[in-house]
């Protein structure tokens, strides 16, 4: 019987089929509260599976693979909307025996984070708990906003991917010049090292370039519906700082905590369980 039961609660893969694309999804676990996963920036659903391990009791998990990410076959274009996010949201809860109004605890990740942030705008009345791990959406980044946002921008970013020399002089100078710091530096030359991942980086950053919270809004709505926010930061990450968090904050002290971790930007780990659980169940 305990073999059955574990069968159960194992992450497991799904496919939903979206207009013209195919969109995977991992779940497992059988608890009364229901879980939705985002991934960070090159990162899968399966990123989440380890909280299959100690929370599958408690919640019904749910993952899902972002556009141009893991096993999702996107054929939308380079466009994906919040409204979108949320109707695949809702979709995968009614394949799953869940109603699609059902409240629910919504986690991002990074990258993720910005589009839980967008959903929590496109139906703030499901979304019970806001757990951010890292969370990219909380600061306008000025090089994504130019390479998504203005025609020029964009063009000069799809050049660049196809023809990035010049770049890697400018990038290669600054860290020369200490203007870069070492963290991004080796951050950003892993990204564009390789013409199959520049590819990628471009469809990702292009497609989700609609993807853009109203954080004013966000905090109305977090008021309102008594939304609960924690964010985790990790102490030693470059990439994405905990500032912009304290703004965030500010006027939703009372619904929204901040937790520091002994960690860099990678705080989505099983060695973090702890603080994850906390960031879920307090």
């Amino acid at each position: 019987m305990q073999k059955i039961v574990d069968l159960v609660l194992l992450m497991q893969s799904a496919i939903l089929l979206y207009k013209h694309s195919s969109v995977h999804y991992r779940y497992g676990g059988n608890g009364s509260r229901v879980l939705c996963c985002l991934h960070g920036y090159g990162e899968a659903a399966v990123s989440f599976d380890f909280l299959g391990n100690h929370k599958a009791r408690d919640y019904t998990i749910i993952a899902i693979d972002l556009p141009y990410h893991g096993l999702t076959q996107w054929k939308e274009g380079l466009n994906f909307s919040s409204q979108e996010l949320a109707e695949i949201v809702q979709a995968i809860f009614t394949a799953r025996g869940i109603s699609s109004s059902s409240p629910f605890t919504l986690m991002g990740f990074s990258m993720g984070g910005r589009a839980a942030l967008s959903l929590v705008q496109s139906i703030p009345q499901q979304v019970e708990r806001l757990v951010l791990l890292a969370p990219d959406g909380l600061k306008i980044n000025g090089w994504y906003w130019l390479a998504t946002q203005t025609w020029i921008g964009n063009r000069i970013f799809r050049f660049t991917m196809y023809h990035p020399g010049w770049f890697f002089l400018l990038l290669n100078t600054g860290n020369k010049l200490k203007l870069i710091n070492q963290s991004v530096y080796k951050f950003t030359r892993h990204y564009i090292h390789d013409q199959g991942i520049r590819e990628e980086l471009y469809n990702r950053w292009t497609c989700m370039r609609h993807i853009r919270p109203d954080l004013h809004r966000i905090k109305e709505y977090v008021q309102q519906y008594r939304i609960a926010v924690r964010l985790l930061y990790g102490q030693y990450d470059r990439i994405i700082l905990p500032q912009p968090a304290e703004r965030f904050r500010k006027g939703i002290e009372e619904w929204c905590t901040i937790t520091i971790l002994p960690s860099g930007h990678q705080v989505l780990q099983e060695r973090y369980i702890d603080h994850i659980s906390n960031a879920l169940d307090q």
